[in-house]
């Protein structure tokens, strides 16, 4: 007879269908339960190889994304990434606090909201995922699980600096870098006003007004971020 799967739902938001639902389960325990009536095992095991899964999924991004920063930049947004408070949002995301399996005392005393215990879970989750079908796998539900705190950043970082994350946005895809022409300059020596234009191959080329060129050239490197959803149009350049 079919035996219903009983994380159906949440394997759907994950992404990945488990060979053993025991293992999933295991990533779910928390230690509380420890030395209680059951022998169940807890998941602090999985949480320790988790968090080296996302920690190298989410600087393997960044490496690959920004490829210009500094290391200080990209420490900066790794730390924001993988932080307790940043794994238990995508806890809570994947409404986890009903399915973890707690110590009475802890499930009352309002366990299943506490951010620790969300943000162990997420990486055992991701550890369990690891041991079953590999680090590729679990790279992609970490990046699958992220995106949307990973596209958060990008406008903050396009505002600062167009030029630059334009170019780092474009290696992140796989695109060719962007190349600038200067097409026009008008007004008086003493106050010109310069019109650029940026190319990406297979991309639309896109313009922008300064008085000098290198702000032109910011500005139509923002017009083609704006344009391609990374950055909002009202951005200063």
């Amino acid at each position: 007879m079919f035996k219903a799967r009983k994380y159906k739902d949440l394997e759907l938001k994950l992404g990945y269908k488990f060979k053993k639902e025991q293992s999933l389960e295991c990533a779910l325990t928390h230690a509380s339960v420890r030395g209680g009536k059951t022998t169940r095992a807890d998941n602090e095991r999985l949480e320790f190889v988790g968090d080296r899964v996302l920690g190298l999924s989410i600087a393997g991004f960044l490496n690959a994304t920004f490829p210009t920063a500094k290391e200080g930049e990209l420490a900066r947004r790794y730390n924001s990434l993988v932080r307790g408070e940043t794994c238990a949002r995508i806890g809570r995301d994947l409404d986890l606090g009903p399915r973890l399996i707690l110590s009475e005392a802890e499930a009352f005393s309002g366990g299943r909201d506490k951010d620790t215990i969300l943000a162990d879970a997420v990486e055992a989750v991701l550890g369990a995922i690891f041991v079953e079908a590999g680090f590729d796998v679990a790279r992609d539900v970490v990046l699958k699980l992220w995106e949307p705190l990973l596209t958060e950043q990008r406008p903050q970082m396009a505002a600062a600096d167009p030029k630059t994350a334009l170019q780092e946005w474009a290696q992140g895809r796989g695109l060719a870098l962007p190349l600038y022409t200067v097409v026009a300059r008008v007004g008086p020596d003493h106050a010109p006003m310069f019109t650029a234009e940026v190319r990406i191959r297979s991309l639309d080329p896109a313009r922008g007004e300064g008085a000098s060129k290198r702000l032109a050239e910011q500005a139509a490197a923002a017009s083609l971020l704006a344009r391609e959803g990374v950055m909002d149009r009202s951005s200063n350049v």
